[in-house]
């Protein structure tokens, strides 16, 4: 409410708690390095019963998913959670989990842009430093090695539907269908076509609720990268240095050596 008993919209409010919004630091849950107010609620984020139907989408942050989610089940949950801090309570209730995973290259590149631009997230530093960082694992989230490969080796046992950015790229009428089938839906030619063409990148980046216009500069500063950026799959050769590009190869291949997941740096 404002000073004089009206009631502020969203952006108004954020406007004015603008002085009180900075670069959060992050706190180890378990080893994985979290946003403090996260950190500093988790007891609350455990104790999370979801209902059986809800359906839970978790990706490695900028790994190319974004929605709005409803409050009453069944509903739509988004995490970045890695697989072994998901609430229990998934799991015990067998709800259905779609991931969607991206190349390390490209999501590295994505993430260095919306922590430039995010004005909540950690400093993000120079680029040359930035690539230690993602590679040590040191970046919100966790590891992006350790969460790709934690719902990779559950995907079987906890009937995971794991999917790839590069794929829903590639062929996203392909991909909506298997989601389709994952969820035992039924919708015809049309409606599927109208999903491809609402969840373009092109539409997307153009929708206010999806591109995230409606936040104010305090907190996604778009004046320094938007939030949909490019969504290009290969964008890291325009980052990555030849010898950048080698040492993180050598390092990828250490860090990936007890998996084989099939993911495209180049379609």
């Amino acid at each position: 409410m404002s000073a004089e008993g009206e009631e502020l919209s969203y952006s108004e409010a954020i406007k004015k708690a603008s002085k009180y919004i900075a670069r959060f630091p992050l706190i180890p849950v378990q080893g994985v390095p979290l946003m403090n107010y996260i950190a500093n609620n988790w007891d609350t984020v455990c104790a999370f019963r979801p209902d059986p139907s809800d359906l839970l989408i978790a990706t490695f942050p900028k790994s190319g998913i974004d929605f709005l989610k409803k409050m009453d089940p069944p509903r739509v949950i988004k995490t970045h959670l890695p697989f072994q801090l998901v609430p229990i309570g998934f799991w015990e209730n067998k709800c259905k989990v779609i991931y969607v995973a991206r190349n390390a290259k490209d999501n590295l590149v994505s993430y260095y842009h919306f922590d430039c631009m995010n004005l909540t997230q950690p400093e993000p530093g120079p680029w040359e430093g930035y690539i230690h960082k993602f590679m040590r694992g040191e970046l919100s989230w966790g590891s992006w090695y350790d969460h790709v490969k934690g719902y990779w080796k559950e995907r079987e046992k906890r009937n995971i539907l794991y999917l790839f950015y590069e794929d829903m790229k590639e062929n996203p009428r392909r991909e909506v269908e298997r989601i389709m089938r994952y969820l035992d839906l039924s919708v015809s030619d049309e409606v599927i076509t109208r999903i491809v063409e609402l969840t373009s990148f092109k539409n997307m980046k153009e929708n206010p609720m999806t591109n995230y216009t409606f936040l104010p500069a305090p907190v996604f500063d778009q004046s320094i990268s938007p939030f949909m950026r490019k969504g290009e799959v290969g964008d890291w050769k325009n980052h990555f240095t030849p010898e950048q590009a080698e040492m993180f190869d050598e390092d990828y291949e250490k860090q990936m050596k007890d998996v084989n997941i099939p993911f495209k740096t180049l379609i």
